[in-house]
């Protein structure tokens, strides 16, 4: 019923344990591929119950979930997880999800809640952004974009309830393999970071994409462009290649959509 794919770069199996342990014992998951992206492979992941894929090298995270995301598709499975190495949950979350997707069969991509190890929550709902939203916060005093940030994480809604949501987060999507036949796969022109963005935005288009916080998720959030100069650069360059597909500031679709959630939510 359920395919998994998890992407790995340099991890040790130690730091996916938990999480591989967890969709084992899962009633709905039939099959596990961890794809590899590490320079070398690793002996650790190639074990029963895993379908290990050594890529050779890293070719991104949207590019390599799509090797996985074929195969689901192929094998006619209705749904596929893409989801973090650093996440972690409890067991029965998966079933009641995907019970949840087949009495709504128009919902073509579903997120839990999702929070930090201290149980807070991570702001993962948010509106298709514009320029501002992500490359003026990332480089701003946070009181300048305070406000906008408050409307474009959708806070107000208080994470409280189901809703539709026009982008939603990649580090856990559970998809319908019917919607990326319509919506395509991940855009692999993306090494990393808006791949998530674009996908949603396309699926939006066929079906409904759809918080859940009935369960939540522990994400492990690192943040990794906030520490590293090289990886900065590279969120920076796909931005640019997002906004070049998208439009910067002229994407009449962003403006419509954006301006129906202000309204249904009051934003």
């Amino acid at each position: 019923m359920l395919h998994v794919s998890i992407v790995i770069y340099k991890h040790l199996y130690s730091e996916t344990e938990s999480l591989i342990h967890v969709l084992r014992e899962s009633e709905v998951v039939e099959k596990i591929y961890i794809i590899d992206n590490s320079p070398v492979p690793s002996c650790d992941f190639k074990q029963e119950g895993l379908t290990y894929i050594f890529t050779g090298k890293n070719i991104g995270y949207g590019a390599a979930h799509n090797i996985a995301l074929r195969k689901t598709i192929a094998a006619g499975v209705p749904y596929h997880l893409v989801v973090n190495p650093d996440i972690t949950m409890d067991a029965h979350i998966l079933k009641e999800m995907v019970e949840y997707l087949e009495q709504n069969t128009d919902i073509g991509h579903l997120m839990p809640k999702i929070v930090y190890p201290s149980g807070e929550t991570q702001y993962l709902c948010k509106l298709i952004p514009a320029p501002s939203d992500l490359i003026f916060r990332r480089f701003l005093p946070k009181k300048w974009t305070e406000k906008r940030m408050y409307r474009f994480e959708m806070r107000n809604t208080g994470y409280d309830k189901i809703m539709d949501i026009p982008y939603l987060s990649g580090c856990f999507m559970l998809l319908r393999t019917e919607a990326l036949k319509k919506a395509g796969l991940f855009d692999e022109r993306f090494f990393l970071y808006p791949e998530d963005i674009d996908l949603t935005r396309r699926i939006g288009i066929h079906y409904r994409t759809v918080f859940y916080p009935r369960v939540s998720v522990v994400h492990h959030h690192a943040q990794e462009s906030y520490k590293s100069l090289y990886m900065m650069l590279v969120h920076s360059w796909n931005l640019t290649k997002y906004f070049n597909k998208w439009g910067w500031f002229f994407d009449k679709q962003r403006k419509e959509i954006n301006q129906q959630y202000i309204k249904k939510y009051n934003l």
